[in-house]
């Protein structure tokens, strides 16, 4: 089992083991959830930008251009003259 110190200010150092585990780096960023049984759990909160590529995607919907988006924003923006 892994353990560490709690400071005065309430900082704690994760142990490496822990760090590498969750894929953590300076700067990640971490959830506590206290779940139903009262155990305290720790959740990485470093998703990488490519594994959000496409969870928008709904069947049926075309993707767009970056000409069609500028349109569309040229378009939206003529709406409030």
């Amino acid at each position: 089992m892994l353990s560490t110190t709690v400071t005065d200010t309430g900082q704690i150092t994760l142990p490496e083991e822990i760090r590498k585990y969750l894929k953590l780096v300076g700067g990640s960023k971490v959830e506590f959830v206290i779940d139903e049984d009262g155990q305290v759990k720790i959740f990485p909160l470093n998703v990488a930008l490519e594994t959000l590529s496409g969870i928008l995607h709904r069947p049926g919907i075309q993707k767009a251009s970056l000409e069609d988006m500028e349109s569309a924003v040229f378009e939206g923006a003529n709406d409030w003259t």
